[in-house]
């Protein structure tokens, strides 16, 4: 079967050709921004002074290829627009981060994870190849091997600072129509610790066979792992479009089904639980606020005015409350410290509920170990859980704010871990480099970038830049 065109007809070269003028356009010594109407980072950063990239054309699915089992997709395509496309193939990419604008091209420069990373690994560990436009101002195409295998190797969890993606082809996986669920309680983490093992290992549980796996904890005490399998006989779904809410469920129900589409965004409507800062769980009020708004792209944008205007620090300063700081990560822990680290969290740091998504590193089809990635040097063969929190806490007395971010990072390399970058990160450039594989950052730039005009890794991490 021939790979098919699924959207009209896209002049990809064109847009690659208005990228490239807009790069060549920036004045050097200014920072290269993309000009995106969207984003799922969360930390601020300092205005641009010029333009950014025009990335207009860019946002596109270019072919899907159901024989073979592959996307051909432009960098800035949402897995929203990307999974219109492949589900009715009856075909999803290997892993669909869970916000529905997330782009290709920034789950593979800044990483993502979602259910099925237990067994597919992370986003970019689909890639076959990607065009990158590199700081030289050059489009290359990099595959695992050949001319560009070093740059292809270290895009991963570099931000932009080597390039940007303009087309990536992917792999892509079977899914059926719905996806039955089946949530399993543990009042011990060391029972649920043992639980992810077992499935990582087996890929089943209780003779049933699994495709998907995360929870969520709500207490030490108290939590939730949801197993998932793909199929295309179950019963009536459930809907948490609407008045319901999908993590409640968890607490409600051992056995639950979703079509595959909204299993793809189930986390999505309520931005995982933090839709509740908005008012958005309150009965009255989520019938008020029309469905199409509750979403994550809404809420954050919601959050991004609140970062400029500072209207919630003003009221609750004439309040007399403390002030906070905003504490929103992704932490990978060694599975075997994650109780632990758990436990640590909840005294230390209090916020819940977590989100709790299992992690290995993908094994290859054939002989031979899965591949390292050294900007983001996660262990092959290791099975890590990451562990998500989103939200803030207020500020002690006498401490400053970061206090609690620059503890946690301490707590996560103890541990053996590795956090995510798309939130605040306060690591000195020593501690960074040795944690982001800084030495090969430095020589890939350095042949891709020569004359150093993107902003470095450091920079957008950890400067803000």
């Amino acid at each position: 079967m021939r790979a098919e065109r699924v959207d009209h007809p896209i002049d990809h070269d064109q847009a690659v050709d208005t990228l490239r003028r807009s790069y060549a356009a920036v004045p050097t010594g200014e920072p290269v921004r993309l000009a995106k109407r969207t984003s799922n980072l969360f930390r601020p950063r300092s205005a641009p002074r010029v333009p950014g990239l025009d990335v207009s054309g860019l946002g596109r699915v270019l072919s899907v290829d159901p024989a073979g089992r592959t996307a051909d997709v432009q960098g800035m395509c949402t897995y929203e627009d990307l999974v219109d496309a492949t589900l009715p193939h009856g075909l999803m990419p290997l892993v669909v981060p869970q916000l529905r604008t997330i782009t290709l091209g920034g789950a593979v420069t800044g990483l993502g994870i979602e259910s099925t990373s237990f067994r597919n690994g992370l986003p970019h560990e689909s890639v076959r190849e990607l065009d990158i436009l590199t700081g030289s101002g050059e489009i290359v195409t990099a595959r695992p091997d050949g001319e560009h295998a070093d740059l292809f190797a270290a895009f991963p969890n570099s931000l932009g600072s080597l390039g940007y993606s303009t087309r990536l082809r992917i792999e892509l996986q079977p899914v059926g129509r719905y996806v039955a669920l089946r949530n399993i309680r543990f009042t011990r983490l060391e029972e649920l610790a043992d639980a992810i093992a077992e499935v990582t290992a087996t890929r089943s549980w209780a003779g049933e066979r699994v495709d998907a796996m995360d929870g969520v904890m709500f207490s030490p005490g108290e939590s939730y792992l949801v197993l998932a399998t793909f199929t295309d006989e179950a019963g009536p779904p459930s809907d948490y479009t609407g008045q319901a809410i999908y993590y409640r469920s968890l607490r409600q129900r051992t056995r639950d089904v979703l079509t595959a589409y909204d299993y793809l965004w189930r986390w999505d409507t309520d931005w995982f639980w933090c839709s509740a800062a908005f008012g958005a769980q309150h009965p009255v009020v989520r019938r008020l606020w029309p469905s199409r708004y509750r979403r994550s792209d809404v809420y954050h944008r919601l959050v991004r005015l609140e970062h400029r205007h500072q209207v919630a620090a003003r009221i609750d300063r004439l309040r007399g409350q403390p002030a906070r700081e905003r504490v929103v990560q992704d932490v990978e822990i060694p599975l075997e410290r994650m109780a632990d680290f758990l436990r640590w969290f909840a005294g230390a740091v209090g916020m819940t509920p977590v989100w709790l998504c299992p992690l290995r590193l993908r094994e290859p089809a054939g002989p031979g170990s899965a591949r390292s990635w050294p900007l983001y040097p996660l262990r092959p063969g290791q099975d890590y859980v990451n562990i998500g929190f989103w939200g803030s806490v207020p500020i002690a007395q006498g401490a400053a704010d970061g206090d609690v971010n620059r503890t946690i990072e301490r707590t996560v390399s103890e541990s053996g871990g590795h956090k995510s970058l798309y939130s605040d990160a306060y690591y000195d450039r020593d501690a960074f480099d040795r944690l982001y594989g800084g030495e090969t950052w430095r020589a890939v730039r350095d042949r891709y970038d020569p004359d150093h005009r993107l902003t470095g890794l450091y920079e957008k991490a950890v400067a803000r830049a």
